[in-house]
């Protein structure tokens, strides 16, 4: 009767938390129709995380001095990772422990790739051709250097700083002409054999390391044309989503990943930061804190938002799960006070700058009604960066239909 009661309890919560529902025709994909797992026949470049209609768009409303590209592009070119005065600092061997402790050119590869995406925007959108040498003398020193990553946290490390590369060097090498293709391809090779065996297998650590890893197995595998590679992190996305994110219809417990062992309820409420209670839109991370859950719900998004512009859109397939996790954590993140049965009645706030890219897919295009993630997302504008994979998502998906 208990179990019976929480359900029932969920469903209720998690529709107030996420608003009410209005889905375009074609927002419902029935499981016969879903996408297969198939990589595209041709890879469409530049195609991770941002292709070029949307660049095209972002520049155009950055020189037409529209708001908020303008002052969200003018924030990008105002931090330390769009100067040009930056030198990157390679390591042959970059250790991180947990939490980053020790730290061995953690934050420096993290920051340097991050560096490079930014700099590969501001080259886009100026056409100054001093943004992309910079960005290209970065990636060239990293790719000259670097041979391994070590200790506990090198897993997530490397998800990390491999989500920001590819889609520097996917701008970079399709739209700029000064990359010499013997430094492309060391790039290629870094890629290949440094970064995509650290992430292709997964981990069956917390959701948001998976689900980073995937993200940059995607993007890395989209930049390498590698089409097995494309469709093993994809597998892997699809089955690690519905167990980040619960929603009533998986019943009485979240699911599990595969390979987790989590085959018990207590091990699935011990997995689930000790919660008991479940309702559409919690994250196996939610009563940890939102900063990760930010991270997981972040990285979700971004594999989506590459799935689309490589043909096979995955956003029908995870719209109801993001959705109700974009609106439940927007909810207490606005300030509204948790109930007694969340999280012991207080939560961790900090989700971070994470909600334009599923909010501009799922609303602008798919046209659900998402209140609350609405209000967080024009709050928070001109979206920054997380100093970790995120950044700079105004500029380059506020109200973007491309």
């Amino acid at each position: 009767m208990r179990r019976k009661l929480t359900v029932v309890v969920g469903a209720l919560l998690g529709t107030l938390a996420a608003g009410p529902l209005v889905v375009a025709p074609s927002a419902a994909t029935p499981t016969s129709t879903r996408p297969s797992a198939a990589a595209p026949a041709t890879f469409t470049h530049p195609g991770v995380l941002v292709g070029t209609a949307q660049l095209d768009l972002a520049r155009a409303k950055v020189n037409s001095k529209a708001q908020p590209w303008k002052s969200a592009f003018d924030a990008m070119t105002a931090s330390n990772y769009a100067a040009l005065s930056r030198t990157p600092k390679p390591r042959a061997i970059v250790e991180c422990g947990s939490y980053s402790d020790p730290n061995y050119g953690c934050t420096d590869e993290r920051e340097d790739a991050l560096a490079a995406y930014t700099l590969s925007l501001a080259w886009y959108t100026t056409r100054d051709s001093k943004y992309a040498d910079k960005a290209i003398q970065i990636m060239d020193a990293w790719s000259a250097t670097i041979k391994d990553h070590t200790n506990s946290n090198a897993p997530l490390q490397t998800g990390w700083a491999g989500s920001s590369w590819p889609r520097a060097a996917e701008i970079i090498r399709y739209t700029y002409n000064g990359w010499p293709k013997g430094r492309v391809d060391r790039f290629a090779g870094m890629l290949r054999n440094v970064y995509l065996p650290k992430v292709i297998n997964g981990s069956q650590s917390n959701g948001n390391w998976e689900l980073s890893m995937m993200e940059a197995a995607v993007g890395i595998s989209v930049f390498l044309e590698d089409k097995a590679s494309y469709d093993k992190a994809i597998a892997k996305f699809r089955a690690r989503v519905p167990a980040y994110i619960y929603l009533k219809s998986d019943g009485d417990l979240p699911k599990a990943a595969p390979g987790s062992g989590l085959n018990t309820r207590d091990k699935i409420i011990k997995y689930w930061q000790g919660q008991s209670t479940f309702v559409d839109g919690l994250t196996q991370e939610t009563c940890r804190d939102f900063t990760h859950t930010g991270y997981g719900l972040s990285a979700i998004s971004h594999i989506a938002e590459t799935s689309r512009l490589q043909g096979q859109d995955l956003y029908p397939e995870v719209a109801d799960r993001l959705r109700h996790a974009l609106g439940f954590q927007a909810t207490y993140e606005l300030g509204t006070a948790p109930p007694s049965w969340l999280c012991g009645g207080s939560v961790k706030r900090g989700l971070g700058p994470v909600t334009e890219v599923g909010y501009n897919a799922l609303h602008n295009r798919m046209h659900y009604e998402m209140t609350n993630t609405q209000k967080l997302t024009e709050r928070q504008r001109p979206a920054g960066s997380n100093n970790l994979f995120v950044g700079w998502e105004t500029l380059t998906h506020a109200e973007n239909p491309s």
